[in-house]
This record gives C-alpha cells, sequence and structure tokens, in this order.
C-alpha cells in the first residue's frame, strides 16, 4: 500500500489508541442531572445519567445538549419526542425528568442501538426506533426535541405535531425561522443556544 505512496510514513500506533477519547469524556451537569461515563462514579444522591456513546453522537458535555436539558426541566411533563437522538442521553433525561412515554428516533441505526443500550443502562423505559425526520411519520408528542443543525430544525418545525419543541443544535448568533410558532425561552451557553417554541394557543 505505501508503495502507491511514495511520500507516505508510517509509525506505529500506541496501545489501547481506540479508548484515547474516554480521557476527553467528562462528566457534566444540566436540569439537576449528573451526565457521565460509566467509569466516572456520580456524586453520591445525584440523579444520574449514565451514558457510553460509542459511535453515536453525543456524550451530554456539549452546550447544546446542556442547554435542551436544561429547557426541558423548565417545562410541563408529557410525551415527548427526541427527533435525531443520537446516543439517547436527551431522551433518557427526559424520562429522568419525568417525561412519558418518550420516544427517540433517529436516521442512524447504530444511534437507535446506542439510545436503546443506553436507556437498559440507566433503567428507564423510552421507545427507539429509526426514522428520518424529514421523510418519515412521526409521533404526535406533547413536547418535541431537535438537537440538530439548523435548515433540519427548520423543516422539521414545518412537518411535527407537537405543542411545544426544544430546538438547538446551532450558534447564539442563529434563529430558527419557524412560521407558526412562537418563542419562548432561549439559553445561550458558550456560543451556541437552545430554544423553547410554542404553538399560539
Amino acid at each position: 500500500m505505501l508503495a502507491a505512496y511514495p511520500q507516505a510514513t508510517a509509525e506505529p500506533v500506541a496501545e489501547g489508541w481506540e479508548d484515547g477519547w474516554k480521557e476527553f469524556h467528562r462528566p457534566a451537569t444540566a436540569g439537576g442531572l449528573w451526565i457521565g461515563p460509566p467509569w466516572i462514579s456520580p456524586p453520591p444522591e445525584a440523579d444520574a445519567v449514565v451514558l457510553d456513546p460509542g459511535r453515536a453522537f453525543g456524550t451530554g458535555a456539549h452546550p447544546t445538549t446542556r442547554a435542551c436539558i436544561e429547557l426541558l426541566s423548565s417545562l410541563g411533563r408529557g410525551s415527548l419526542l427526541d427527533a435525531g437522538c443520537g446516543s439517547g442521553v436527551v431522551a433518557v433525561a427526559a424520562v429522568r425528568l419525568g417525561f412519558a412515554p418518550v420516544t427517540a428516533v433517529d436516521v442512524d441505526p447504530v444511534a437507535v442501538e446506542v439510545a436503546t443500550r443506553t436507556a437498559h443502562a440507566n433503567g428507564v423505559v423510552l421507545d427507539a426506533w429509526r426514522a428520518d425526520v424529514l421523510v418519515d411519520e412521526l409521533p404526535s408528542a406533547d413536547v418535541a426535541v431537535a438537537n440538530i443543525e439548523l435548515g433540519v430544525v427548520e423543516a422539521l418545525l414545518a412537518r411535527i405535531d407537537a405543542r411545544m419543541t426544544v430546538t438547538s443544535g446551532y450558534l447564539a448568533s442563529e434563529r430558527p425561522e419557524a412560521p407558526g410558532w412562537r418563542a419562548v425561552e432561549r439559553i445561550e451557553l458558550e456560543g451556541w443556544a437552545a430554544d423553547v417554541l410554542a404553538r399560539p394557543q
């Protein structure tokens, strides 16, 4: 193989390289919950969400994730849809906060598998399945969460059946264009933003 690339060099890879990312996966707190990996013990009495994301997106420490969970903690409880669930951290946090039933969907089958594992590891019940949030039929919910790219958030808002949404995945300088929704609350963390939007009464 190297013969095809004469300028390339090869060096041995350090032992344990595949787990090197774990040292960067640090605990976080949001909405009164401790969110962290299974190799770090939560504080005594903490209401914990234990998360090993594996190959799925979402460790719980990113500002958009924390902001979504903070906003969820302030909303009335009910059914919840996590659209683009990644590792399942927001969906599991929602169950911990008292939302039910909780449905988590993602276009990536690996994310659905990891979200299901995350739920089992935390002893919570949620329904996780594969769906393209821009194409497939989605269940109605009292609250929907979408922590994904801004353009996808805007497209999702045009088709989702929910009373309220928590949206994020975009910079503090951006706001979703959301005809038919009114802005209720916004959190900005480390240059990122999350919003609560509601259907007009």
